[in-house]
């Protein structure tokens, strides 16, 4: 059986303090705690600081290109329906130039756990206005203050029938690992957003920003995540600064269980010899 031990690979070299640190440590807890073997499992990650988990998680591992985690992993998935597939990116990759992938992944309900890794901030870049940056925020891009309203993809991810949407925060491992797990067993798309502190370039979505401001849902037994205007109402009332389960819907099928004609077995297991004549009417079609 696996250990954490098994699930490193190279040494981080975020900054220090970076929220990124305790998204590593919680998938890797995860990983473990559900028992999963390194080479059942497939880390896909975009650009940006969050882009080198997949470099750093001791499973499979695929840097792929800014805001293309979520296609590439999508490939991974249906050509071997028997991995575990997480994404991985930050705000910029994954609600900027991959918010067309973010969208149709969960409409197509892909079976993958997306991690997206939120500090409000373009970090790799020495801070930019990203898309989730709060309206008057001040950064390099926007020093007197960001004019466009934030993205919102909570309720994004519930309005475009994601069926597992929730939020952790850095500064709660236990909780971000338990999140992370259940993400992993949801059968279908599952959406973690993780608020994860730029130390370097955000001086206002800080640690103790969050301590202060977060409410966790999964304390609230009266809080019913299967009710999705609900969850919308949750999320508006506080602001988006809520952590926890907040919607999660398991009975919409898999993109792979209702796609017809879809092997059992996945693909990437086929026998793919070619005999001379299947070789010769491949061909004719390319000529």
């Amino acid at each position: 059986m696996a250990t954490i031990v098994d699930f490193r690979a190279e040494k981080p070299n975020w900054c220090p303090g970076c929220g990124d640190f305790t998204v590593l440590a919680a998938l890797q807890k995860a990983a473990v705690n559900i028992g999963l073997e390194p080479e059942e499992m497939v880390t896909v990650s975009g650009i940006g600081c969050s882009g080198k988990l997949s470099q750093y998680m001791g499973s499979f591992g695929f840097h792929s290109l800014h805001g293309r985690s979520l296609p590439v992993a999508t490939a991974v998935k249906l050509a071997n329906r028997d991995l575990t597939v997480v994404a991985a990116g930050g705000d910029g990759d994954g609600y900027g130039i991959g918010m067309g992938h973010f969208i149709h992944a969960m409409r197509r309900n892909i079976d993958i756990t997306y991690l997206v890794m939120d500090n409000h901030i373009y970090g790799l870049t020495t801070g930019q206005t990203s898309p989730t940056s709060d309206k008057g925020s001040k950064t390099k891009t926007a020093p007197e203050g960001a004019v466009e309203e934030p993205v919102h993809p909570l309720q994004m991810a519930i309005m475009a029938g994601c069926g597992f949407v929730a939020q952790g925060y850095s500064g709660n491992l236990k909780q971000l690992t338990e999140l992370i797990e259940k993400g992993i067993q949801h059968r279908g798309f599952s959406l973690i957003n993780i608020y994860s502190p730029c130390v370097t370039f955000n001086k206002v979505n800080t640690y103790d920003y969050y301590k202060a401001n977060l409410v966790n849902v999964d304390d609230d037994a009266s809080y019913d995540k299967t009710d999705r205007f609900a969850a919308i109402r949750k999320i508006e009332e506080a602001e988006e600064n809520v952590t926890g389960i907040l919607y999660h819907d398991p009975s919409k099928q898999a993109y792979d269980e209702v796609l017809r004609g879809y092997p059992e077995q996945a693909i990437a297991k086929n026998d793919l010899k070619f005999t001379r004549e299947q070789w010769e009417k491949l061909a004719v079609q390319f000529k």
